[in-house]
């Protein structure tokens, strides 16, 4: 069984390999929620996400233990995979790592820079997991299981010892689940060194399965998962990481695709900090009152990593942008004649409505003849100036759609 003795072992083996990282007061988010928060930044680890703790203790259990050198496998589309890679090469041991064919180059190139072989299969993580397991097998590797094993666990537990060394009278922890390995070997130190500290569970509502388990206190698996919270991605619900969950965690709250872009945007904007989707699900819930705790009350969240696609970044600030309406596209009819497009600029200029992007469209078979079309993207000042904008086009007589 997984206990804090475990969790303090492993914490001996990281030490000096994986990178202390910072707990830090959060003075925005604590005018804003009510609460004294502090943000565990596990996005600056030396691979860019917490998992690097569980993947570098199992693999140097393994050698302490002589079980084998021969080898490991993984599955992972991410985080565990660059944990595992950088683990085996430290201790110069092979690894292979298998991600599915729907893995953006950049993840592959950053396992690969650790010098662990990549194989592509399967069109999502159950595939390319089930092939791991058979490969792993014929090769007689150990398998890495990013998280129903003890001492990954255990070195995911160590993130819990430093917060609480950090800052020793923290009311609650908030904690993103999506396999359970993290919120495991952290409730499990946290309810050990201080049992009144609320454990706090945050998952996305694209991957219910652990929350759907947690409510009715069976595992409960899905069909699919749909998030931008890849890191916490997980169809099905594995046995050993609710048993720990069930007994320790004391909430469970989920967060949708909105909120989690906004926090994202939110972290980038206004802390400083980049962070993956994964990483971004404690401060979504914080920021949209999904946490019920008593006002003035200590809260850490961490914010599990920072490996974010720069494409789905792009898309989440321009989402972010449209639903803050600090941006705005319109579809514009106007006569196709000299002066009208700029009488349609004029007002964009009266206003001070910044045009970032124009199209002229004259051919398009929805319009009538003599018209054309006019797509426009804007910067704008908030919500009361979008509505100055919709009111001047009005008032000039100008047909238009928002395209959202």
């Amino acid at each position: 069984m997984l206990d804090l003795n475990k969790i303090k072992k492993a914490y001996e083996r990281v030490l000096g390999v994986v990178h202390r990282t910072p707990f830090a007061y959060a003075p925005i988010l604590s005018e804003l929620s009510g609460y004294e928060v502090y943000l565990k930044k596990e996005n600056l680890q030396r691979t860019g996400a917490f998992k690097l703790r569980g993947a570098f203790n199992k693999i140097a259990s393994l050698v302490a233990s002589s079980e084998d050198k021969r080898g490991v496998v993984a599955a992972s589309a991410g985080n565990h995979a660059q944990g595992v890679a950088f683990s085996a090469k430290h201790f110069g041991i092979d690894a292979t790592i298998v991600m599915p064919e729907s893995t953006p180059l950049t993840k592959i190139q950053g396992v690969k820079e650790f010098g662990a072989n990549v194989i592509l299969h399967g069109s999502n993580y159950d595939e390319a997991y089930a092939y791991a397991v058979t490969f792993g097998k014929e090769k007689n590797f150990t398998f890495v299981h990013p998280f129903t094993d003890e001492e990954v666990m255990a070195g995911q537990g160590t993130v819990t010892l430093e917060m609480f060394e950090d800052v020793d009278d923290l009311d609650a922890l908030v904690i993103p689940v999506g396999g359970g390995g993290l919120i495991s070997g952290m409730s499990v130190a946290s309810k050990a060194l201080k049992p009144a500290c609320k454990v706090i569970a945050i998952s996305s509502a694209g991957a219910p399965a652990m929350k759907k388990s947690f409510d009715a206190k069976t595992a409960i698996d899905t069909t699919s998962v749909r998030t931008i919270a890849d890191g916490i991605a997980v169809r099905d619900t594995a046995s050993e990481t609710l048993a720990y969950i069930l007994e320790n965690v004391d909430s469970f709250e989920t967060v949708c695709e909105d909120e989690i872009a906004a926090a994202i945007l939110f972290l980038l904007e206004r802390q400083k900090v980049l962070v993956e989707g994964a990483g971004a699900v404690g401060v979504a819930a914080l920021l949209h009152n999904k946490i019920n705790l008593p006002k003035g009350s200590k809260i850490g969240i961490v914010l599990s990593g920072g490996n974010i696609d720069v494409t789905m970044l792009s898309l989440i600030i321009e989402k972010g942008l449209m639903k803050s309406a600090r941006k705005m596209k319109l579809l514009v009819t106007l006569m196709d004649k000299p002066g009208a497009l700029q009488a349609f600029t004029d007002i964009l200029t009266e206003v001070g409505a910044n045009i970032v992007q124009i199209g002229y469209d004259r051919t398009s078979t929805d319009l009538e003849f003599g018209d054309a079309h006019v797509s426009v993207s804007l910067e704008t000042k908030g919500v009361e100036h979008q509505e100055e904008i919709r009111q001047k086009l009005s008032e000039g007589g100008f047909s238009f759609k928002e395209e959202h």
